[in-house]
């Protein structure tokens, strides 16, 4: 088993970089402001998915070919950049209903999270993670490596639980009073958008300064 201390430190990194923005948590907002606390937590449960995903590549050692072919880095950064970009675009240019019926919100729902695991898998600071940090905490005296793989990967998900939840939830409590107010609404529509795409083009001039 993976010592105490050591797993805590391993909670407090986690923890230190997802409290920073960037993609998934710009996503988290934008997905609870404009579709309510359950499409918040929906954004939440794909990228809590699409961790799950960058524990088993890293673990495969996917993370290792990513950072040994630059190429290859850039190419997952720039299109996450574009796809956070375009679902910022598509925000932006939305009438702001925040009122859809209820078969158009169980599908909005599941978009959501197919979305919110994309943008994840897309996150390269993700794959920047896994492979600086992620094997330091891995050590053959702990036992073996697929049990630490998942004991880590859990402390990864209920981080992302604790904080992204806890983001939805206070932002989709204002999608009601949002729904009574359509010029309010499609104001903060706009907001929302403009944020994903800025946040994109953030995270497109760092690939850019690598090369």
């Amino acid at each position: 088993m993976i010592p105490s201390l050591q797993l805590g430190m391993f909670f407090l990194l986690v923890l230190g970089i997802i409290v920073l923005p960037g993609l998934d948590m710009a996503y988290v907002l934008g997905s609870s402001l404009m579709g309510g606390r359950r499409s918040g937590l929906a954004a939440v449960g794909g990228i809590m998915a699409g961790g799950v995903c960058h524990v088993v590549m890293a673990t495969l050692g996917i993370s290792v070919v990513l950072q040994l072919w630059p190429g290859a880095f850039n190419a997952v950064l720039w299109i996450g950049a574009a796809y956070v970009a375009w679902i910022g675009y598509a925000i932006w240019r939305s009438d702001g209903a925040f009122l859809p019926t209820a078969a158009a919100e169980r599908h909005s729902r599941w978009v959501t999270f197919r979305r919110g695991a994309l943008t994840c898998l897309l996150n390269p600071k993700a794959y920047l993670f896994m492979l600086a940090v992620f094997p330091q905490f891995m050590r053959r005296e702990n036992g073996p490596l697929w049990s630490q793989a998942i004991v880590l990967g859990v402390v990864i998900a209920l981080t992302q639980l604790a904080v992204y939840g806890l983001l939805a939830c206070a932002a989709g409590g204002a999608q009601g009073w949002l729904a009574a107010r359509p010029t309010y609404s499609k104001a903060v529509g706009r907001i929302v958008g403009a944020l994903l795409i800025a946040i994109a083009v953030v995270t497109a001039l760092e690939g850019w300064r690598r090369l």
